[in-house]
């Protein structure tokens, strides 16, 4: 009778030990939470903000592929800053326009992330599949300075292009 009073208790003072517990972690998790959820949501913000409008000229730059090989022209273009580009479909598709996040400042991929629409992946463009679609990225807020581009389906077949951002 003794050893099941005893299991009695011992269990009684885990299981309240375990509750006990279980609330302060609980009351822990839940404080942490929100601020560990707060932190992320000003990072994201740029990339879900809309595009920024364009103040200046839109320039075109086709996407080509032909026997002569995969190129934009032209394929290398300076713009100032407030401009767009618009990506014109020609001929050899499917092409994109994508950028290398690893080569970007933060400042330059957080106006890219939020000036490039329907991106099929992070600072990569929609895939353009018939002749004469087009995809413009703004330049409004991009930081002064190069920026190298290409097409994802043909960047082994050197589809590259230079962006240069006055």
């Amino acid at each position: 009778m003794r050893f099941l009073g005893f299991a009695v208790v011992t269990g009684a003072a885990i299981l309240l030990g375990a509750c006990g517990g279980g609330d302060k972690a609980a009351t822990t998790d839940s404080a942490a939470a929100p601020a560990a959820e707060a932190a992320p949501a000003p990072a994201a913000a740029p990339a879900a903000g809309a595009m920024a409008p364009i103040t200046g000229t839109t320039h075109t730059v086709n996407m080509v592929g032909d026997g002569q090989g995969y190129r934009f022209e032209p394929a290398e273009i300076t713009i100032k800053a407030g401009d767009g580009i618009k990506f014109v479909m020609v001929s050899g598709g499917p092409h994109n326009v994508a950028f290398d996040p690893a080569t970007l400042s933060a400042g330059a991929k957080s106006a890219l992330l939020a000036n490039m629409p329907e991106q099929a992946g992070e600072l990569s463009g929609k895939m353009l599949l018939n002749a004469n679609e087009d995809y413009t990225i703004s330049f409004a807020g991009v930081p002064a300075g190069t920026y190298d581009y290409h097409c994802t389906p043909h960047l082994a077949m050197g589809m590259k292009g230079k962006i240069t951002v006055q």
